[in-house]
């Protein structure tokens, strides 16, 4: 059996020694370092550099989770069974929700 990505990224946050209550912040200041290196790939239309920064933005989701003892991907499963029952509408490219 193959280990899922979510635990492949989980342990290597570990063996690292990246997961340990009270590094949430340290990880979430890393995401919003990523989330700039993100923009700036878009700025300049590098299609490569974007899908790394998504990825890396992923990875210290993931981690920064596993720091508090949260589950990304039990909470990305709760998410999307909310967001697809969502109603709508789509205003200059983003999802508005209904009542919003």
């Amino acid at each position: 059996m193959t280990i899922g990505l979510f635990e492949e990224v989980r342990q290597w946050g570990r063996d690292k020694g990246i997961v340990f209550k009270g590094n949430e912040t340290r990880q979430m200041l890393k995401t919003v370092e990523e989330v700039g290196e993100l923009a700036a790939a878009l700025s300049r239309s590098d299609m490569a550099g974007a899908a790394d920064a998504y990825g890396d933005i992923i990875v210290t989701l993931i981690v920064g989770a596993d720091c508090l003892g949260i589950d990304a991907e039990d909470c990305l499963k709760e998410v999307v069974s909310i967001i697809t029952k969502r109603k709508g509408k789509l205003l200059g490219g983003v999802f508005i929700k209904e009542g919003e």
